[in-house]
């Protein structure tokens, strides 16, 4: 059996080494590759905004170019994509057309967006591997099947950030992974903290292009403040990890995306941050269709009717101020911090339980 499996972020990466050891425990034989095999960094290809993907449009039009000849020349039995929907479900759609299985795993989000994609969704597609228990409802009946979430499976087999696992004082920065994200949210994170009194800071840095942006402005930060005559907490940053940071964390500041759902799984206290240029923001407005939230866990509970746990401070609501308010109130106050986080709890209530989310992918694979 041949398999082509495509993740283009780091989270998806994560989700793609597991589902592929997941394959190979049923059918030892089977031929593996991915993005990586045809010369295509993760770092190249995680962008973020519209102005990022334009200025490398001809970077991802010889993705998608390379990418078809290899489904053309290689021929693999099943295709199967994980999230980054620009480009996957365009593979995924090419390689349906061709005869080939096509499997997406992680629901595109067309609940938050016009459904209007849902017909040339289950045009592209012989099944969707959901992590959400009210994504299947949206499509055609057998195209799409709750799977559990492989986070909060991974989550509710380990320590659970417990309040006598958390180190006192510690405060986690998650900007994001991708460069722009970093760009962004960093320097405001940053000032946030800097007059904190008795906390350590702890960045997790994805790869080392994420790495060498967080120093940088890390550096940038520092001078600026010493102008001012402030400094910065102690101050680490550390080669990915970002689990374990979030399950030792006093509380946490992390920019949308698959960390905030981690934060939540760790019961770690969250403020939800994100910001993005005018044009995009201006067009979210526009596509975004009747959700109230941006946040994983979040828009988990909205779904269900249930409070929603976590903060979110988006476009110019993300102020230094409004980030070091959440912070200030949790490391203060041991009782609003264990409140905050047993709203999240639900969040692995309704997600965990549901047996192995990669061995019922590597069902439907093989």
């Amino acid at each position: 059996m041949k398999l082509l499996v495509l993740a283009g972020e780091e989270s998806g990466v994560h989700y793609a080494e597991r589902i592929v050891a997941a394959v190979k425990a049923r059918s030892p034989d089977v031929e593996v590759r991915g993005y990586s095999d045809y010369g295509f960094k993760t770092a190249d290809l995680a962008v973020f905004g519209i102005w990022a993907v334009l200025r490398r449009i001809f970077f991802f039009l010889r993705v998608k170019r390379t990418m078809v000849r290899a489904i053309d020349e290689w021929k693999p039995d099943v295709v199967c994509t994980i999230d980054y929907p620009g480009m996957n479900l365009k593979l995924a759609a090419y390689a349906k057309s061709k005869g080939i299985k096509a499997v997406h795993v992680v629901c595109p989000q067309v609940w938050a967006w016009h459904q209007g994609r849902i017909p040339r969704i289950e045009r592209s597609l012989d099944k969707i591997c959901c992590f959400f228990p009210f994504e299947p409802a949206i499509f055609r009946p057998g195209l799409a099947e709750f799977v559990g979430h492989p986070l909060a499976q991974e989550f509710e087999s380990g320590a659970n950030g417990g309040a006598e696992s958390r180190e006192k004082g510690l405060v986690a920065l998650l900007p994001g992974s991708r460069l722009g994200e970093i760009e962004k949210h960093l320097p405001t994170l940053l000032d946030a903290v800097a007059p904190l009194k008795g906390v350590r800071v702890a960045i997790p840095a994805a790869n080392d292009r994420a790495r060498a942006a967080i120093e940088r402005i890390v550096a940038n930060s520092k001078s600026k403040l010493s102008t001012l005559n402030f400094k910065l907490p102690t101050l680490t940053v550390q080669s990915g990890g970002a689990r374990e940071l979030l399950r030792r964390a006093d509380v946490a500041a992390v920019a949308s995306g698959t960390a905030t759902l981690e934060a939540a799984l760790a019961r770690c206290p969250t403020v939800l941050v994100y910001k993005v240029g005018a044009l995009l923001a201006a067009f979210l407005r526009h596509a975004i269709n009747g959700v109230k939230h941006v946040g994983l866990a979040n828009i988990i509970a909205e779904k269900s009717g249930a409070e929603c746990p976590m903060p979110e401070l988006l476009q110019e609501n993300f102020t230094v101020e409004a980030v070091r308010g959440y912070l200030e109130r949790w490391l203060g106050d041991s009782s609003a911090r264990e409140e905050a986080a047993k709203k999240l709890d639900r969040t692995l209530e309704m997600l965990a339980s549901h047996g192995d989310a990669y061995a019922r992918i590597a069902e439907i694979l093989i």
